[in-house]
């Protein structure tokens, strides 16, 4: 939709017409048009371009997974695992964060990851977990047996035996 309309408030035509985006018009309930312009923000651009997003396995809460990252000490870099349950999976693109916890002698530790770090050398899925909730925090609270989360049921993933196999 082109900004035809009439301009009230903040925006004027002519900064309309300068920007290199896309103008929407609401129209609110007393009848006049509300222009809100959005402009692509130049940072998130160069972020895509400097910054590419690595091929990573599908994941969501409640799924058990193996991260390897980076560390870097010194001179010297080497690759950690940190496994554990994700917990939850927040934000898009080049900001999507997830977070991973587990249980390190009694005591629960978690750890935020981002998506696009260029510390993180694999992420390995482990288990799918069947969950209700895109958010696990209540993992927090549990110990023991009820802290443990049921694997979700694949059918027709494993192979058929055969008798000159079986």
């Amino acid at each position: 939709m082109e900004a035809q309309a009439t301009c009230r408030g903040k925006f004027s035509r002519r900064s309309i017409e300068s920007l290199n985006s896309v103008v929407i018009l609401r129209p609110q309930f007393w009848g006049t048009y509300n222009i809100i312009a959005r402009k692509m923000n130049r940072i998130k651009e160069l972020e895509k371009k400097l910054n590419p997003i690595k091929e990573m396995p599908a994941f969501a809460a409640g799924d058990t997974i193996t991260v390897s990252y980076k560390i870097v000490e010194g001179t010297k870099e080497r690759i950690q695992e940190f496994a554990g349950v994700v917990i939850q999976v927040r934000g898009t693109g080049g900001t999507q964060t997830f977070t991973v916890r587990k249980i390190s002698g009694g005591i629960g530790v978690e750890r935020i990851f981002p998506i696009a770090s260029p510390f993180i050398d694999s992420i390995v899925v482990t288990k799918r977990g069947r969950v209700r909730r895109a958010r696990i925090f209540y993992l927090r609270s549990r110990t023991g047996k009820a802290s443990r989360i049921q694997e979700k049921k694949r059918f027709g993933t494993a192979p058929v035996p055969t008798p000159a196999n079986a």
